[in-house]
């Protein structure tokens, strides 16, 4: 009779257990779900910019031709990047600085304020930066919430067994300093 008790136990300890170790997986799925969204998201607005920096580029070389300045090439660095292969942490500190030199066109040519395609591209280029602000916050927060799911006890039995690792946070601290290392764990 005691060996019955003690087998019904163990199996009521092993399916608790079970139960558990299930509906913690089920959470990391549920928040690996979310950082997929999340990264699809800032995956689409940083190609949102590039498309809408990419089409400024014949707009600014019309009313640079038309003003007499033609030294060097438009937003060179938006040229490059259909040949690399950037993570959307390194895209989107490109982009940056290239929105901060189509914003230097705007203001050393004035012939591009009264250009009504020039302004519908800096308007969704504004219109976008809100966008990947949110994006940015939203990332950063499902990432925490992962984040104390991998180090915490007991989740973090779940996550050695299945390898999940801490992720970077998406960092959108000063982008105009040198550090391009702008990561933190």
């Amino acid at each position: 009779m005691f060996v019955f008790v003690y087998i019904l136990i163990v199996f009521i300890l092993i399916c608790v257990f079970l139960i558990w170790y299930i509906s913690t997986y089920n959470y990391y799925q549920t928040y690996i779900i979310r950082i997929n969204e999340s990264e699809a998201f800032i995956d689409t607005t940083l190609r949102k910019r590039f498309d809408l920096l990419n089409k400024s580029i014949g707009i600014i070389e019309a009313n640079k031709k038309a003003k007499g300045k033609e030294e060097e090439p438009i937003l060179k660095s938006i040229v490059n990047l259909k040949s690399q292969k950037l993570s959307n942490f390194e895209l989107d500190r490109i982009l940056y600085d290239a929105i901060n030199e189509f914003h230097k066109y705007k203001e050393e040519i004035p012939s591009l304020i009264e250009n009504e395609a020039f302004l519908k591209i800096d308007l969704a280029l504004f219109e976008s930066e809100s966008e990947i602000v949110s994006a940015r916050k939203y990332y950063n927060d499902i990432i925490t919430d992962y984040n104390k799911l991998v180090r915490n006890f007991p989740s973090n039995i779940v996550a050695k067994v299945c390898k999940y690792k801490v992720k970077t946070y998406y960092d959108g601290k000063d982008m105009t300093d040198d550090d391009i290392q702008d990561f933190k764990l």
